[in-house]
């Protein structure tokens, strides 16, 4: 019983570890190639 509840809320942590995140990370990539591309490397 506990361990199931355990697991649900695993779940739900990582999920919203991952939404939250996701933004993050396309900022930095976004912003990473515009400082590639100033740069003059192409990736």
């Amino acid at each position: 019983m506990f361990r199931a509840i355990g697991d649900v809320l695993r779940q739900i942590g990582s999920a919203v570890a991952t939404v939250v995140t996701l933004p993050f990370r396309a900022v930095a990539r976004l912003f990473g190639g515009a400082s590639d591309t100033a740069h003059g490397r192409r990736a």
